[in-house]
């Protein structure tokens, strides 16, 4: 007999933003949110200006919260276990926070499925 073994990758997990674009004045304090499938170890959020690439902003790993390298000044995170969300919070708007933002998941790894079918000779 010949065995076959196949390696099947779970499902990706996904995570949305709750809408396309928020709207604020200067000094007003701007949430941005987005909804996860899953379960994942670590959330993170991006922000990217016209012409450059991502840059780090803020994770949530567990419950702790770790910052940019310098820390970007008026920036929180706030993951909502129960309902699958993560926000991310700026605390007083400035014409400078204008970007593109990202946010992104590191599932936690429940790893491979190995599923053996066994051919006749």
């Amino acid at each position: 007999k010949h065995i076959l073994s196949l390696l099947s990758n779970r499902a990706k997990d996904v995570i949305t933003p709750y809408s396309d674009a928020a709207f604020a004045t200067e000094t007003e304090s701007v949430k941005l949110s987005c909804n996860y499938t899953g379960s994942v170890d670590s959330l993170h959020w991006y922000r990217q200006y016209a012409g450059s690439p991502p840059q780090f902003l803020i994770l949530d790993y567990y419950g702790a919260t770790t910052h940019a390298n310098p820390p970007v000044s008026g920036i929180s995170i706030s993951h909502r276990k129960e309902e699958n969300s993560v926000d991310l919070i700026i605390s007083s708007a400035a014409v400078s926070d204008s970007a593109l933002y990202y946010c992104a998941l590191q599932p936690t790894v429940t790893g491979n499925t190995l599923h053996t079918i066994q051919k006749p000779d």
